[in-house]
Formats: C-alpha cells, sequence, structure tokens
C-alpha cells in the first residue's frame, strides 16, 4: 500500500472508530492522539524539523485543552475534577515550554503524565467500574495531585457525555 493510501486508511479507520465509540473509548481515543503527536514533536525535534515540531506539540495542546480538559465536568466531584483540570493545566505548561525551549524533558515528562491518566482511564469500565490496581497519579513537585483510587472511580462520571 503506498504511503498516501495507507494514510487515508489509517485516517478512514480512526473516523469510523470515533463514530461508533462510546465516551469512554473517545477518552481513550484522545489520550492516544495526544501521546501521538507528542512523540511525532520529539521526532522532528530530533531532526531539527522545527516547523513540524510545532505542529505536532500545536496538535497535542490542542488535544489536551480543547478535547480532555474541557471535557471535564467541573460541577460533577468539584474538588476531583478541579485536580484533574490543573493537572491537564499543567501538562499544557510543559508541553508549552517542551515547544518553546526545545525541551524533550518537558515533552517527556507531559507524555508520562497522559500515559499515566491513560493507564488509569483504561482500567475503568465505560460504566464506572475500577479495575484492581487502578489508582491516580501523585505527579512531580509543581504538578497537582490528582485523585486516591477511590476518587478514580469517579473519573468515569466527571468527564462530559
Amino acid at each position: 500500500m503506498s504511503g498516501f493510501g495507507a494514510k487515508a486508511y489509517s485516517k478512514l479507520s480512526l473516523e469510523l472508530d470515533i463514530l461508533n465509540a462510546d465516551p469512554h473509548r473517545l477518552v481513550l481515543i484522545l489520550f492516544d492522539g495526544a501521546l501521538l503527536a507528542i512523540q511525532r514533536a520529539k521526532g522532528h525535534l530530533a531532526q531539527r524539523r522545527i516547523a513540524e515540531k510545532c505542529q505536532a506539540i500545536d496538535q497535542a495542546i490542542r488535544i489536551v485543552d480543547s478535547g480532555l480538559c474541557s471535557s471535564v465536568d467541573p460541577t460533577f466531584a468539584p474538588a476531583f475534577s478541579a485536580r484533574l483540570i490543573g493537572l491537564y493545566k499543567y501538562i499544557l505548561r510543559r508541553l508549552l515550554q517542551g515547544n518553546i525551549r526545545n525541551d524533550v524533558e518537558a515533552l517527556d515528562e507531559a507524555a508520562r503524565l497522559l500515559g499515566d491518566l491513560r493507564a488509569a482511564w483504561a482500567k475503568i469500565g465505560p460504566a464506572g467500574t475500577v479495575a484492581e490496581g487502578a489508582l491516580g497519579t501523585n505527579g512531580p513537585p509543581g504538578a497537582p495531585a490528582v485523585a486516591t483510587p477511590a476518587e478514580f472511580a469517579r473519573l468515569a462520571h466527571a468527564y462530559r457525555a
């Protein structure tokens, strides 16, 4: 399959996945998109393709801000939602720092935090049940603590459907 054909097929596959996904799966798709964009940005940075790096980080920022952060319902479990939004804002700052300073460590930290959140989210079933071992993360200094294991169970309901 040609590069164009593979890219078109991949895009169609993602679009179909989004159309058929429940809200739980949609959040996983957002996490995956942000993580992929950060990975691409790091590759562009290593190859000194600065314009492409900026585009990839901009995509990650848009996914985190307009997708993940804005989909949190601050009226449901307000204290938990505020901490989750605070963590997303911290991730956004690290992405901006990574972009402005060409800082791979900042991008790595943003990816690690998103990966931790994604892993916890994946352990939460669509009905809001928590699998054994799913727990929140207490990030690095300066990043807000996210959740206790019991609070993560409420994460499934903190996102707007």
